[in-house]
């Protein structure tokens, strides 16, 4: 029988990405920009390194929370999570998934109790390994390609410029805010103030 400590975490907040510099400012990567502010917010560094994942344990609004930074490639986040989650016996209520999202427009984000993956290799990886889709998640919209011709993988490992860059940092910004309030406030206020 597991016991969980009473000093682990009560939550996990995934943020997911690339590893590598080559993937750094991508747009598949905004979760990693999202976990970087809420580091700075916080006075943290999210740099040890355990499940296959950078990771930090802190306190947020009063709760103890495991942030985690896959280094698994974004297909196979599911794996850092999952090893996190058992680990800590964290049901996937309480693991909230940060991530892009191209079906939203730069510069928003959305936040949702759970659902599919809507096609995003990250959370598809999640699901599959939770075994469930009953997770919270906050999308930060990255838009897709003006031309037809662009494959969306190029797209997403493309790098932001100009206004749509300022829109995406924007968005970043709220989504670390949105992170706090979820779990200072719970979920529904944060939709109520963000969706």
């Amino acid at each position: 029988m597991f016991f969980r400590s009473k000093n682990g975490p009560r939550w996990i907040v995934a943020f997911l990405g690339n590893p590598g510099t080559e993937y750094k400012d991508t747009r598949h990567n905004v979760g990693f920009w999202t976990a970087q502010e809420l580091a700075s917010r916080l006075g943290v560094s999210i740099k040890r390194m355990k499940y296959g994942a950078y990771t930090e344990i802190c306190n947020i609004a009063g709760t103890r929370v495991m942030l985690m930074m896959p280094q698994t490639y974004m297909n196979r986040s599911g794996d850092a999570v999952y090893q996190a989650a058992k680990s800590f016996q964290i049901p996937s209520e309480r693991v909230l998934v940060v991530v892009d999202d191209v079906a939203l427009q730069p510069g928003t984000i959305r936040i949702r109790r759970k659902g599919s993956s809507g096609g995003q290799n990250g959370l598809k990886s999640i699901i599959m390994r939770l075994q469930s889709e009953d997770f919270p998640r906050v999308k930060i919209g990255v838009g897709t390609p003006e031309h037809v011709e662009y494959e969306l993988a190029d797209w997403v490992l493309g790098k932001p410029r100009g206004a749509e860059r300022r829109a995406i940092e924007s968005a970043v910004q709220d989504a670390a805010s949105a992170v706090e309030m979820i779990l200072g406030e719970g979920l529904d206020a944060a939709m109520s103030r963000f969706n």
